[in-house]
């Protein structure tokens, strides 16, 4: 079976904890039925992006930044690991994180 990265974008200004109780709900809901699904490899939420460390390749040494890597309007807020016998059933599980999450999702397979 193939592990997959689901990952949970949220803006840049999200802040920890702001959602609504409904939406709280629903992600709990959904980590329950992937756990009973048997599905869930690791799970974990993220501090806020502007929270980052970034390290950065100057002069053959590694800097540390404050912030992250990219400038974006939305980063990674959380994700899942999952072991899924096929990619459509990852998207499958990716849909209902959207859904729960109420905020765009990313299905990337392990190599």
């Amino acid at each position: 079976m193939t592990q997959y990265l689901v990952a949970i974008y949220h803006p840049v200004d999200f802040e920890p904890g702001s959602e609504s109780e409904e939406t709280g709900r629903d992600i709990e809901a959904l980590n329950d039925e992937m756990s009973a699904g048997g599905i869930v490899r690791f799970v974990g939420g993220l501090t806020p992006a502007r929270r980052a460390k970034s390290l950065r390749l100057r002069r053959g040494e590694a800097a540390v930044t404050d912030g992250p890597y990219a400038e974006a309007k939305e980063h990674i807020g959380g994700f899942w690991v999952l072991e899924c016998g096929s990619e459509e059933e990852a998207l499958d599980w990716g849909r209902k994180a959207a859904l729960a999450c109420r905020t765009p999702v990313e299905v990337r397979a392990f190599n």
